[in-house]
């Protein structure tokens, strides 16, 4: 990699957080050691000759989706009855399509032979090009129960933490429970919470205990309030279901225990929600829309998340998800766009390293023609990409 410094002038910048006065970025190895004022580089030192004027562009974090699974095809309908080798160039390729999308970095939540974390190491290696990958590993699930395909079937609590240790054998950077079923694996009820309280709770002490967070994959109610009281990092999806459907069982005093531990909700929203968007008909839309409004009145901050890798949700659509996002959840641009940069860097413990555009942070940088805090669908148009400092998309 290349240690000569760059410098981008002539930017619009948003850091994360706020449009800085500022107009240059500069850029060496992997790092962002500058913000500055273009008129002011001739003091710096900073050379000419690796000066690249960006007029016109803004430049944003690099996006993160906080739900993926790399391993999954979103054109298969069914999911896999066993995971082969056969996968991993597809996986690879995906990762190269979220980079040059913006995407800089995600959580894969799920898979069946560890496959991701070695593309994850490839990646970090400098061997690949991809975004920086947060994995879990199999999920610890119950007998037969949600994606139990991936090997992390547990009847008890014995197994449940024999297959935790598993992960962390692998190297997870995380853990995966499957506090609830789902729809994607037949005979698995979503409503249907999968483990008891006693079990989620030493699973979660135990996760915490080697330093990692736990994900919980949450649709009914009940998983939800177990998850929840048990202390996990991030509740996926958490659908609310209930006898009447999606986001019809939404509960305050659960919610109000999520609030008090710190929990951050990642709701998969993937830009197929459009659907809902787009119907004359229906409930669902509304619950959701009103059980989201009641979380993030309570201050219960909502993280980016598609789910890639599911039946029609694509693993670069993210930038296309957000203004879908936005609408179903009521959030201005700015605030969809903090969901998805410094927002999901502070929920995935990495802030220190990404999430802003700031000196000392990894240089996880997307130019855009447009300004996305006007305008979301500017994220549909990169003009550059850069993950780590290295330039993953020229400009186009």
């Amino acid at each position: 990699m290349s240690h000569e410094l760059i410098t981008l002038t002539h930017l619009q910048i948003w850091d994360g957080h706020n449009i800085l006065p500022e107009d240059s970025l500069q850029i060496q190895g992997n790092n962002i050691v500058g913000v500055a004022f273009v008129e002011e580089l001739d003091n710096t030192g900073a050379p000419r000759k690796s000066r690249i004027n960006c007029a016109g562009l803004t430049a944003i974090p690099g996006l993160i989706d906080a739900h993926v699974h790399l391993e999954l095809n979103p054109d298969e309908k069914d999911p896999p009855t066993q995971t082969t080798a056969a996968v991993v160039p597809l996986m690879a390729a995906r990762a190269a399509q979220m980079v040059q999308q913006g995407i800089t970095t995600a959580r894969d939540l799920g898979g069946g032979a560890w496959y991701e974390l070695a593309l994850r190491d490839d990646i970090a290696a400098g061997r690949l090009i991809g975004p920086r990958l947060l994995c879990s590993g199999q999920p610890i699930t119950s007998p037969q129960g949600h994606c139990h395909f991936w090997g992390g079937e547990a009847a008890n609590l014995e197994q449940a933490q024999q297959v935790l240790q598993r992960q962390v054998d692998r190297g997870v950077d995380l853990i995966k429970v499957m506090a609830t079923g789902g729809r994607l694996t037949r005979g698995s009820q979503p409503t249907d919470a999968q483990f008891s309280q006693e079990i989620m709770q030493s699973l979660v002490d135990t996760a915490h205990a080697h330093d990692l967070p736990v994900a919980a994959h949450c649709h009914g109610t009940e998983g939800i309030h177990r998850a929840a009281l048990a202390g996990v990092d991030t509740i996926e999806h958490c659908s609310w279901v209930g006898e009447q459907g999606w986001a019809s069982d939404y509960q305050a005093d659960i919610a109000q225990i999520i609030l008090d531990q710190g929990i951050w909700v990642s709701p998969t929203v993937n830009k197929g929600w459009q659907r809902m968007l787009d119907s004359q008909t229906g409930n669902v839309l509304k619950r959701v829309r009103a059980a989201y409004k009641d979380m993030l009145a309570l201050g219960i901050p909502l993280v980016a998340s598609t789910d890639a890798g599911i039946p029609g949700v694509y693993h670069a659509d993210l930038p296309q998800a957000l203004a879908v996002f936005a609408k179903i959840a009521e959030l201005s641009p700015t605030a969809a766009l903090k969901s998805a940069t410094s927002d999901a860097a502070r929920a995935l413990g990495i802030d220190h390293i990404t999430g802003t555009l700031q000196p000392g942070l990894e240089a996880d940088i997307v130019l855009l023609d447009g300004d996305p805090n006007d305008d979301l669908s500017a994220l549909t148009r990169p003009a550059q990409v850069y993950c780590r400092g290295t330039e993953v998309l020229e400009f186009g």
